[in-house]
């Protein structure tokens, strides 16, 4: 099998962030509520570019060694857009830090559950096997997503341009929003316990949705 191309291992990667969030049944149920303003479902579109813009670009990282030192030599990098670059691979921490931030500042989540921890494992598996060429993690990803009934294109947004977006066909014929075909209820809430009627988001003291659930051991 021949060895997939730097760029193709970029797409891949940013595909597998963009199906993670829109797996991610906290972001869904605050996309599927307009938590974030009318432009919630554009919103995660930015939020999945935003954090492949944490990592260092794989075109770059999986270069050629000849490429690369035609390169400039500077640690901190910046496209002709004036956009700052990664140059450091992050942790999970760090991952997760940023997913929690965002909810908050975008769509006035305090997620308080381990999903976004969950999600963050998530994203090192796929980036890790993208630095390898190999795209088995993405591959689950994408067969859960469709499983869920996703059948509408999942778009990546370049975070410094919103307008400049890129996205995979996934079966884009029908123009049903994906998150109202996945349903209300997520993968990680157990079936028995779906109420008949929706449940009102609790609102802390300071006015944020909580998501609250199982604490990690």
């Amino acid at each position: 099998m021949a060895t997939p191309t730097p760029a193709t291992c970029q797409s891949q990667f940013e595909q597998g962030v963009a199906i993670a969030l829109h797996l991610w049944p906290a972001l869904s149920l605050a996309v599927q509520n307009n938590w974030g303003g009318p432009d919630s479902a554009d919103k995660r579109d930015w939020f999945a570019g935003a954090v492949v813009d944490l990592f260092p670009d794989l075109n770059k990282v999986l270069a050629p060694a000849s490429e690369k030192q035609q390169q400039p030599s500077n640690t901190t990098q910046k496209s002709t857009d004036d956009h700052e670059e990664a140059t450091e691979e992050p942790d999970q921490l760090d991952i997760e830090t940023v997913l929690l931030q965002v909810m908050l500042d975008e769509f006035e989540v305090n997620v308080d559950d381990d999903s976004a921890f969950e999600v963050a494992e998530q994203i090192l598996r796929v980036r890790l096997g993208c630095l390898k060429g190999k795209f088995d993690e993405v591959d689950a990803l994408r067969r859960r997503f469709e499983g869920k009934g996703g059948n509408k294109k999942v778009v990546f947004k370049k975070a410094e341009d919103q307008d400049n977006d890129t996205d995979w066909d996934t079966d884009d014929d029908e123009e049903v929003d994906s998150d109202e075909e996945m349903g209300d209820a997520p993968a990680l809430v157990p079936t028995t316990q779906q109420p008949k009627e929706k449940v009102e988001p609790e609102v802390d003291e300071d006015g944020f949705t909580k998501v609250v659930g199982k604490k990690r051991r």
